[in-house]
């Protein structure tokens, strides 16, 4: 009975046409549907009037600009939200909080450029199934930025400007079933890029700038069953490229493929489609691995029917595998179906043909593969590798050599020569390679490198020299590659920053050395006299415990990555002129306070300072001074902080994170709470003491009520050496207001999960220099 009059009460309500005050003026209502759409009004907010019942909001076409918290409190009945075309550049931290029945969010066509502003801001949308933040301005994905979306089922995020997945990147998607990614410029994938995606069946990648196939990323995907790379400027596939068990949909079409190896395909057993259309193909050899394969698509390729023909042909027949596409020569069996054709058509001419040399002038004009020799054996090149003319493309990667392969052809601009034994580089390694743009060396056991090795690559950007065992480094080793703009020294034994051999680069722009040994950074002037144009360096995960007086000096130094060493100090003098410097990472350093003043010298122009997971106990009230309206991210997450200083004057903020401290939220902590109220970004900070309300949001809890109006900071007994010597740390005392009772509070939403650090920011390569 009480089910039947609750029934009754519903459709009762429901039945009733909508009250004149409940419908916007400026919108359409359908009482009867439970819909409201306020189309194209160059509204400014969402209208307070909307009916409390609402089930589907179409906001398309306004000019909301930003999303307040509590936006949508007025309609907790939302299913569908629409907000389409709204001109957003932010959402605040609860913006949605209150739309746990939403299963469908629309953010497409909107200005929002990054999303490591958007995990608190996706709170409470608990039953969101689609996401759409497609035509956007994202560049970059910070890791668990959907870590509150575990029931989503698809995510789109096409035509943005991403460059870069970085690790765990899509953490929390435990419901994942199709993500989008296409349209963006992507030109790399970490190699966890994907993981914790264990529902993910689909997966679209194409229009992006991917060169090679991502096989390290994309075997993580083991549920995957179609996946789209159409549209990546790949060239070449070889053995065991694709590795995806479930696999049965693959499209390759209208990249660059020149050559595809048998074995390419060889870790996909399920296969059924695979569409290679529009590359540039002239002919396919019998293919390993997908037993399951019923359509072959080579549409739009230059193939050349003739013997070399013949295996993929009886295997298709045998296998009964539909191919699609036709013959591009030789000119009898020109525009013939690749699938109508007869075995016994594809025959190549004899040694002893009068019209050879007619052949080979059609050959020429045609870009047919000669009669006498498969196309990939036509051209000159060394023994045990792969060489494609057209595309300037060589490869030796993985071939076991031992020294480096000579005879690879002139114009030749990538040189892929990654895990061989090559030990040891002598000079003039690399003779006839002038045009080579990009030369990579990972994992080639390399020890030692001659000074010269690299004489006379004249042209060369690119040099991949990773996860090798360098010690040291030649002075000349560098000579000879004056246009070398990217180095890579990531993963070596390096126990001093290689300034002697960086000074005949005058060119390097972005400098890794990221996991090496190096425990020092001296003497002054390290930077600007060796690289006076460097731009970004990577010091990660060495083991640097001092940094002399101005090593770190550099005009155009932006970003400097010191997370992960052993400084037990801030390296305040080691940055007296670096008046570019936008991006210091300190995180992961025991550095267990900051003291005044900490970044005067580079306060004009850092925009994001990381100091994380530090064990910092005490940080200054004047640490930050000097940083005002330019700093844009501040992070000091999992430290052992009480106090805090006053953050208002930082007015250009636009993330902060003080998670995992444990603040002591009593009265002193009140200037905090206070900013915390005015500012419009989001901020995380929870309460450490007193025991009774640990773990709770900052700006959830009650005991600020009974705080007085005024609050004075506690003093600082600070003692500074005014020169460059090393600050003193005094034992600072933490006080209380006298009388004010701390009152248990319940949280008003639960907690939030952590925000990583933001990622290092990848930077497109530049116009004018071909990337390779």
């Amino acid at each position: 009975m009480r089910f039947f009059s609750a029934t009754f009460l519903l459709i009762s309500v429901v039945s009733l046409p909508a009250e004149a005050g409940k419908c916007p003026k400026v919108c359409s209502c359908d009482s009867t549907k439970l819909t409201v759409a306020c189309i194209g009004k160059n509204l400014t907010e969402v209208p307070p009037s909307i009916d409390e019942i609402t089930v589907q909001l179409d906001l398309r076409n306004n000019n909301l600009q930003e999303l307040s918290r509590g936006a949508f409190t007025l309609t907790p009945y939302l299913t569908h939200l629409n907000l389409q075309r709204c001109n957003i550049i932010k959402v605040k931290e609860g913006a949605f909080r209150s739309l746990g029945r939403v299963v469908s969010l629309n953010l497409a066509y909107n200005k929002i450029d990054v999303l490591y502003q958007l995990q608190e801001s996706f709170d409470g949308l608990s039953s969101l199934k689609e996401l759409h933040l497609d035509h956007n301005r994202v560049e970059e994905i910070q890791p668990g930025a959907f870590a509150q979306l575990g029931f989503l089922n698809m995510l789109a995020l096409t035509h943005n400007q991403l460059v870069y997945i970085p690790n765990m990147a899509f953490q929390g998607l435990n419901n994942i079933k199709w993500l989008r990614l296409s349209h963006n410029s992507l030109n790399n994938l970490a190699p966890e890029a994907f993981t914790g995606l264990f529902t993910l069946s689909r997966l679209s990648l194409d229009h992006n700038e991917l060169q090679f196939f991502p096989t390290q990323t994309m075997n993580r995907l083991r549920e995957v069953t179609r996946l789209d790379m159409s549209h990546n400027p790949m060239i070449y596939l070889g053995e065991e490229s694709i590795s995806m068990l479930k696999l049965t949909h693959l499209y390759l079409d209208h990249m660059s493929l020149q050559d595809l190896s048998d074995q390419a395909l060889s870790g996909a057993p399920l296969l059924s489609h695979l569409d290679l259309s529009h590359n540039q193909l002239r002919y396919l050899e019998p293919l390993s691995g997908p037993k399951q394969l019923r359509s072959l698509n080579l549409t739009g390729n230059p193939v050349y029917c003739n013997c070399y023909m013949r295996p993929l042909k009886v295997w298709a027949r045998v296998g009964g595998v539909k191919l699609l596409g036709v013959c591009a020569g030789p000119p009898h069996l020109s525009d013939e179906p690749l699938q109508t054709v007869a075995p016994l058509d594809l025959r190549c001419r004899s040694r002893g043909e009068t019209l050879k040399d007619e052949f080979e002038k059609d050959d020429e004009s045609t870009g047919s593969p000669p009669p006498t020799a498969k196309p990939k054996q036509k051209v000159k090149c060394p023994v045990n590798c792969d060489c494609d003319i057209e595309a300037q493309h060589a490869t030796c990667e993985g071939r076991g050599h031992t020294k480096v392969p000579r005879g690879f052809p002139t114009k030749t601009q990538l040189l892929d020569l990654r895990s061989n034994h090559f030990h040891y580089l002598p000079a003039n390694s690399f003779p006839g390679t002038s045009q080579v743009v990009s030369l990579h060396l990972e994992f080639c056991k390399i020890h030692e490198i001659e000074g010269g090795a690299f004489r006379g690559m004249k042209n060369l950007l690119y040099l991949y020299l990773s996860d090798n065992d360098l010690t040291s480094l030649d002075r000349e080793a560098f000579a000879g590659v004056p246009e070398l703009t990217y180095l890579h020294l990531e993963g070596n034994r390096l126990t001093q920053f290689p300034g002697s051999a960086l000074a005949l680069l005058p060119s390097l722009f972005v400098l890794h050395l990221e996991r090496n040994a190096i425990s020092k950074l001296e003497p002054t002037g390290l930077l600007s006299s060796v690289t006076p144009k460097l731009k970004e360096l990577y010091l990660t995960n060495n083991t640097i415990t001092s940094i002399a007086k101005g090593a770190l000096d550099s005009t155009f130094l932006g970003t400097l990555h010191l997370d992960s060493n052993q400084l037990t100090e801030m390296p305040t003098y080691a940055l007296t002129e670096a008046p570019n410097l936008e991006e210091l990472k300190l995180s992961q350093n025991s550095i267990r306070w900051v003291g005044p003043n900490a970044f005067q010298r580079i306060s004009q122009s850092l925009k994001r300072l990381y100091m994380d997971q530090m064990g910092m106990e005490k940080i200054s009230r004047d640490a930050l001074a000097g940083l005002g309206p330019v700093l844009r991210a501040l992070t000091l997450k999992g430290n052992q902080l009480e106090e805090l200083p006053d953050l208002s004057p930082l007015t250009g903020l636009e993330v902060v994170d003080l998670e995992d401290n444990p603040l002591l939220c009593d009265c002193s902590l009140l200037p905090l709470r206070r900013w915390m109220e005015n500012v419009t970004l989001q901020v995380i900070a929870t309460c450490g003491h007193p025991p009774e309300i640990r773990g709770q949001k900052v700006q959830d809890i009650h005991v600020f009520r009974s705080c007085p109006e005024s609050i004075s900071p506690p003093d600082e007994k600070v003692v500074v050496d005014p020169g460059p010597a090393k600050l003193k740390k005094p034992k600072a005392s933490i006080s209380r207001a006298p009388g004010v009772k701390v009152k248990p509070a319940k949280p008003k939403a639960k907690l939030s999960k952590p925000t990583k650090n933001r990622p290092p920011v990848t930077q497109r390569l530049t116009k004018n220099k071909k990337t390779l």
